[in-house]
């Protein structure tokens, strides 16, 4: 009977089974026979090939029933680990905007040839050169008596026998002489600050400094660096002594008379600079640890999330959602810098120095984040979306053609082929670590590093791809064409 036949696909083979070896009967032409009786596989929707919207329909109300049916402690399981996941991210993120201004406070207090090259390029600014030439101006003058100068001039006329009423006219010359010394002395004061001299000065001496750096930002003062009076400032004397000898130089004899001064250029000025140096001191010493701290976290909520790939993108996007914050609140910290300044300093030098100093910082956050947007596009562009697939489809189809074409001219690969088609998941997994490698020992990457790495990272890529030809190799290619008409096709 047609009952006692075992059904095709029941799980019987001819090794086993109620059959004992037996070679199953011959199908009859017409088909298997229906299945008699019960069973489980009769309970199992089916979907003929070229099913309609109701056969995809049933199939969808059956995986939503089956989904439905889940243990009530998986679902929850699920959930505590999608919220720990969250929760992961999140901190991540937060601790990625303390690792940046940590990282750059290390360096910034810890490593000279780095604050050497971010103060250096203020020398050749103009703003700042202009503020320096107004301030060591004033100084100088401060420190020549003109009305003492303008009676030495009369007395010394009266002397030569000139006559007393020019002698007279030589002593209400102090306003156009006072006048004339400071034309003379602003002269030589900015033709001091703008030569290659005083750039070579300037950068010296921000090296000597620099091991006062952190002993002004700790608050123990001392050296040429000075935190006192809620201001930050550096010591101008060295360019006050420049100019001395410059105007004696060019035959002002009086300008021998200016003792040793020291006048301070105001870097920052704050009632709050106290708090200031704590957390500078705080983030200092974060400065080490924090970054790796923040993978870590970061990494823990990758791996608790039940979707590992759309917590990756999570976690992409919460950072540079943290480096948008982090680059709004620079600017805004910007305008309250100006704002607090002592009266009288220049806020265009001012502003230049702020900009100046957090250059790299500003570097930094655009690195991580070029960085965090490059993740979230490539783990987006490897899940099951209909344009991530799209994507990989043109891709393919894109080197594919380039691959026949080249093939056409009678290219052959060998051996490569097969070879990178059996080990491409490794392949990939290699160019990858190369790529994060090689970001991980840049020293101080910017956003432009990134997007490099990123375009040959996708190269590589490319060529696996193009490599790829099939477990059969130069077999599974198309045939070179030698000419002649194409051949016939059914």
């Amino acid at each position: 009977m047609a009952s006692s036949e075992p059904e095709p696909g029941s799980g019987e083979s001819a090794s086993g089974g109620s059959g004992h070896g037996k070679p199953p009967e011959p199908v009859p032409p017409g088909g298997p026979p229906p299945a008699q009786g019960p069973g489980p596989s009769s309970e199992r929707p089916t979907v003929a090939a070229g099913g309609g919207p109701d056969e995809v329909a049933a199939l969808k109300a059956r995986l939503a029933a089956l989904e439905a049916a889940a243990p009530p402690h998986k679902r929850e399981h699920h959930r505590w680990r999608t919220s720990g996941a969250v929760v992961l991210i999140v901190i991540a993120s937060l601790l990625s905007m303390l690792s940046v201004m940590a990282v750059w406070t290390a360096n910034f207090v810890g490593d000279t040839d780095r604050y050497v090259q971010t103060v250096a390029p203020l020398a050749t600014e103009p703003d700042v050169q202009d503020a320096i030439t107004n301030r060591v101006t004033n100084v100088v003058l401060d420190q020549i008596d003109v009305d003492a100068l303008v009676k030495q001039l009369s007395d010394t006329a009266a002397q030569q026998g000139v006559p007393e009423n020019l002698s007279n006219l030589i002593g209400n010359l102090s306003g156009p002489i006072k006048s004339g010394l400071t034309d003379l002395i602003s002269s030589t004061v900015h033709k001091v600050v703008t030569s290659d001299q005083f750039a070579t000065i300037w950068v010296d001496a921000n090296r000597l400094i620099h091991s006062t750096l952190d002993k002004a930002l700790t608050g123990k003062g001392g050296g040429t660096v000075k935190l006192e009076n809620n201001q930050v400032s550096i010591d101008l004397a060295p360019v006050i002594a420049k100019v001395k000898t410059q105007l004696v130089d060019s035959g002002l004899s009086v300008a021998s008379k200016i003792p040793d001064v020291h006048t301070n250029f105001v870097i920052f000025s704050s009632k709050d600079v106290g708090k200031i140096r704590t957390y500078f001191r705080l983030l200092e010493i974060m400065g080490n640890w924090l970054p790796i701290l923040t993978v870590i976290v970061a990494a823990g909520g990758v791996f608790l999330a039940v979707n590992r790939r759309r917590a990756l993108i999570g976690a992409a996007i919460g950072i540079a959602i943290a480096m948008l914050l982090i680059g709004v609140a620079l600017t805004i910290f910007r305008a309250y810098y100006l704002d607090h300044l002592p009266p009288g300093a220049s806020q265009a030098a001012a502003g230049t120095v702020y900009d100046t100093l957090i250059r790299f910082m500003r570097a930094s956050i655009r690195a991580i984040g070029a960085v965090a947007v490059v993740t979230a596009v490539g783990a987006f562009l490897i899940g099951p979306s209909k344009p991530a697939v799209a994507v990989r489809t043109a891709c393919r189809r894109i080197i594919g053609s380039l691959r026949d074409a080249l093939y056409s001219l009678g290219m052959k690969l060998g051996p490569v082929g097969p070879f990178v088609h059996r080990w491409k998941r490794w392949i990939g997994v290699v160019i990858l670590l190369v790529g994060a490698l090689i970001l991980a020992t840049w020293s101080y990457p910017t956003w432009a590093v990134v997007l490099w790495i990123t375009f040959f990272v996708a190269l590589g890529f490319a060529i696996r791809e193009f490599l790829d030809t099939g477990p059969e190799g130069d077999r599974a290619a198309p045939p070179a064409r030698t000419g002649g008409p194409p051949p016939a096709t059914a």
